[in-house]
């Protein structure tokens, strides 16, 4: 049986459908995480703010410019060759946020989805929890193909729990500064940006390392537990 074959048994007693997602070629965490999401994920809204700002306020101007930066990156990740979720699931952010500003005549409206998600990712966090599934051990789990093993073993739960929190804290902390900016109106638009940008990807790896840190114990130890016992050698000199 192939190795590609979804009914073929895992030795790690993964479900099928974690197996799936883990062995998926388009799930690599360097695509959502390297810098090419990081040029996806920011140019349109940086562009934006600095068309917005330097063109006497023309929010149409602005938002086309957003789009088509969007667009444009679109083009080259397609013309490369290279794997479009980031872009588009980018795109698809951009085109909502244009949208909402376009709708409502307000500037800052281009920031108000990145606030409802940083609010849902925060209440899916606290959720997780509460109900001892922490989300970081889920996601853990299927970059490293542990599946859920994690949850038999009370020191990684605990260790996926406590680094959960953090994550709860970057999401509380980001809207703690930025909804007041937001709330502020068009003429704190740039420093909305700025805090924006600092508090995103910045923000993001640090709280990434450490969440590795407080995790990196106690994930040795689960797999050191897991390795299987190797018999102790007998030395030569007691043979015979």
């Amino acid at each position: 049986m192939s190795q590609s074959d979804p009914g073929a048994p895992d030795p790690t007693g993964r479900p099928s459908w974690i197996q799936a997602i883990a062995s998926d070629e388009r799930f690599r965490p360097k695509d959502v995480l390297g810098p090419a999401a990081l040029l996806d994920a920011g140019l349109p809204l940086a562009l934006f703010t600095l068309v917005y700002t330097a063109a006497g306020r023309d929010l149409t101007l602005s938002l086309w410019v957003a789009v088509a930066s969007g667009v444009l990156l679109g083009v080259v990740r397609l013309l490369r060759k290279e794997p479009l979720q980031n872009v588009i699931a980018g795109f698809l952010g951009v085109g909502l946020a244009a949208f909402m500003a376009s709708r409502t005549g307000r500037a800052e409206d281009v920031f108000l989805p990145g606030l409802l998600i940083n609010v849902g990712y925060g209440l899916a966090y606290l959720v997780s929890i509460a109900v001892r599934w922490p989300l970081l051990g889920v996601f853990v789990g299927l970059v490293t193909g542990q599946g859920m093993a994690w949850r038999q073993d009370p020191a990684l739960v605990r260790a996926y729990t406590q680094a959960s929190f953090l994550w709860v804290g970057m999401f509380a902390v980001r809207l703690a500064v930025q909804v007041p900016l937001y709330l502020a109106g068009e003429d704190q638009i740039g420093w909305l940006a700025g805090a924006r940008l600092v508090m995103s990807w910045p923000l993001f790896l640090l709280v990434a390392y450490l969440s590795w840190l407080i995790i990196r114990p106690a994930y040795r130890a689960h797999q050191e537990r897991q390795a299987p016992a190797q018999p102790p050698s007998r030395p030569d000199s007691l043979d015979g």
